[in-house]
């Protein structure tokens, strides 16, 4: 029994003398000793790195104390492999200045970060390690395989970018006015004869006769608006300006009669003409107008006011001969509908190569309604170099980002004279988006307060690895790249309520949405589309979010 018993005792104190590593080498030949963890296990590329941490556990006494130990970090994919740097740890004994592991044992972790190269979505991460013992080397017989890679999920992102363009101000139907008046003594609703044959009433009589032979324009109504100067009572104002609303209406017809107006006739009374009071001293060159102007202002009574304004019209004569008395009046306003070109005529004008007879915004518009690129080209062209319109520069920019005309695009957004227009840095930054510079692209974005700005900045949120911030951006967008980012934050069934196109793009951010909730049926059914687009098929055939359907 003693016997057995110093046999145990003997095979317990060689294990330990092993473990214990009195000869540095014996740290390699016992590497499977040496837990070790990563995370993430499934490696991921973001903003254009791989960023991965493992630690690693040494058991009590396997650490010999005058050793150092060399980490090697591997990343392996399809056509090559690129090395971190180096992480050395040393034993207790060891005067370096690598991190030390004690005879007792412990771990250390490490971070390392590797540049994204294609043919890294299929890589893993492999440590390759070797003890060293003053100038000897032991390497250890098989490196430690971590985690396997590389997501790439986030380039899938679009970076066509979403195109502004610039509204244009066409009206179908303008309206125009055309307004005389007639004019009153102080305290008189009665018309003199003279007020009805002056020269701006027969300028009216005449506008009203043209427009019975203008087949576009139309009287669409007809105002009287009867006013009392501001410087009476007001219950004798109210009265007067009701009398001359009556007696301008009597005048209105006389002057009218024989001409066809098919338009109804409304009249209006204004007791005290404060703001006319207003706008005329304003425009007079009386020298303390800005006095008047304050002193009123600083009373919302109508009596007191009356009472300044006589005070003011004694002291300032100026206002009882000149201001006051243009206030005794009642305005004819005629209100003219003028039908601007149909559509139909503009299209017909474009046919015809008759472009010249329109105006910017026209154009403009005209251009909204054809589809041939180069139709849409000329119409903007001539918009902007007849009418040095920065609207049809940046509309130019933006159909030939449309129509993947680079080119086209930079020479048309460079003729574009208001930097600072939002539609500009919108169309802008997707020039410099397409182009690589994301940093200037980024710059035009925050410069531009249109909601296609706020999509396409979350292209680069995506691009620099803020998928949250890019979400937030891309909310209520319906875009693919609103469904990516719900992928990218795992945000599932939001994904799945926004990816609803037929399209191959469409189909294989499903396809990645039905593979995270293993769904494989559904994820076949998905990439039966993607098949259908030859580098969407080639990817998918590497993509690690296919990995478990592909087993």
């Amino acid at each position: 029994m003693k016997k057995n018993l110093f046999k145990i005792l003997a095979v317990a104190i060689l294990g330990i003398s092993i473990i214990s590593c009195s000869n540095p080498s014996k740290m390699a030949k016992n590497a499977n000793l040496v837990s070790v963890e990563s995370n993430p296990q499934i490696l991921e590329v973001v903003a254009g790195e791989i960023t991965a941490t493992y630690t690693m556990q040494f058991p009590e006494k396997y650490f010999h104390p005058r050793a150092i130990l060399e980490v090697v970090p591997v990343l392996v994919y399809q056509g090559g492999e690129v090395a971190a740097p180096a992480f050395k740890l040393q034993g207790e004994k060891v005067t370096d200045n690598f991190q030390p592991i004690l005879r007792s044992g412990g771990k250390a972790s490490n971070t390392v970060k590797f540049a994204y190269k294609p043919g890294m979505e299929k890589s893993h991460l492999e440590l390759r390690v070797a003890v060293w013992n003053k100038l000897k080397k032991y390497d250890f017989p098989a490196p430690y395989k971590l985690s396997d890679g590389a997501n790439t999920t986030y380039m899938l992102v679009s970076k066509d970018g979403v195109t502004a363009i610039a509204p244009n101000n066409y009206q179908k139907v303008i309206r125009e006015k055309k307004e005389t008046q007639i004019l009153y003594t102080i305290n008189s609703s009665y018309v003199r004869p003279r007020e009805l044959t002056k020269g701006e009433i027969k300028e009216f009589q005449d506008f009203l006769k043209n427009i019975e032979q203008d087949e576009r324009r139309q009287v669409a109504k007809t105002e009287i608006i009867a006013y009392a100067s501001p410087d009476g009572p007001t219950t004798l104002n109210s009265k007067l300006s009701d009398k001359r609303g009556e007696t301008a209406q009597t005048a209105f017809n006389r002057i009218t009669r024989g001409i066809p107006v098919d338009a109804p006739v409304n009249v209006a009374t204004i007791a005290e003409d404060w703001e006319g009071f207003q706008e005329l001293v304003a425009a007079s060159n009386i020298q303390d107008k800005e006095l008047i102007l304050r002193v009123l202002s600083m009373y919302s009574d109508p009596l007191v006011r009356e009472r300044e304004i006589r005070n003011m019209s004694q002291v300032f004569k100026i206002l009882a001969d000149k201001i006051l008395p243009e206030l005794r009046r009642a305005r004819m306003v005629a209100n003219v509908d003028y039908t601007n070109f149909t559509d139909q005529e503009l299209v017909q004008f474009v046919a015809e190569g008759n472009i010249e007879i329109m105006d910017v915004e026209a154009l403009l518009y005209t251009a909204t309604l054809v589809k041939d690129y180069d139709t849409k080209v000329k119409l903007y062209k001539k918009a902007g170099e007849k009418f040095k319109c920065d609207r049809a520069f940046n509309n130019l920019a933006a159909i030939a980002l449309d129509n993947n005309k680079i080119a086209d695009a930079k020479t048309a957004i460079s003729r574009v004279s208001d930097k600072n227009s939002p539609y500009y840095n919108n169309n802008a930054g997707i020039v410099a988006m397409r182009e690589g510079d994301y940093s200037a692209a980024a710059n035009h974005f925050a410069k531009s307060s249109l909601v296609e700005a706020k999509y396409n900045y979350a292209v680069i949120d995506i691009l620099n690895g803020k998928y949250q911030e890019a979400a937030n951006k891309l909310a209520g967008s319906k875009s693919m790249n609103e469904g990516l980012a719900y992928i990218l934050t795992n945000q599932l069934d939001k994904a799945s309520s926004v990816l609803t196109c037929d399209c191959a793009h469409c189909a294989y951010l499903r396809a990645i949405v039905a593979a995270r909730k293993g769904n494989m049926s559904q994820v076949a059914k998905e990439l039966d589309v993607v098949y259908k687009n030859e580098a969407l098929k080639a990817r998918s055939q590497n993509d690690i979010e296919f990995a478990k359907f592909r087993q």
